[in-house]
């Protein structure tokens, strides 16, 4: 009796941790949806933020050290540097949720 509880237990913890994969899912279709609708420059922030696979988590500082090496760079302008990342940094988490 003790095995077939331990099997119905461990089939249990199965079924929860992936149920909690399925609903950490990132929407990345959501994401570049939004990134569409983005100026050149929150383009520029979005496709290296992306490409440095942020969490949820991280996500701040990603998009404030990818913006920091892209208007140090000259790639972007950096007057409006914060206000790009901020919209830029939307779509990225539309894409992690």
């Amino acid at each position: 009796m003790a095995g077939v509880m331990s099997k119905a237990a461990a089939l249990a913890i199965v079924f929860a941790v992936s149920g909690l994969a399925a609903t950490a899912r990132a929407d990345g279709p959501a994401g570049d949806a939004c990134a569409a609708n983005l100026g050149a420059d929150s383009k520029a922030i979005y496709a290296v933020t992306v490409a440095a696979k942020p969490t949820l988590a991280t996500l701040r500082a990603v998009v404030e050290e990818e913006t920091r090496s892209l208007a140090m760079g000259g790639k972007i302008g950096r007057g409006d540097a914060r206000e790009n990342a901020v919209a830029a940094g939307e779509c990225v988490k539309a894409r992690l949720q």
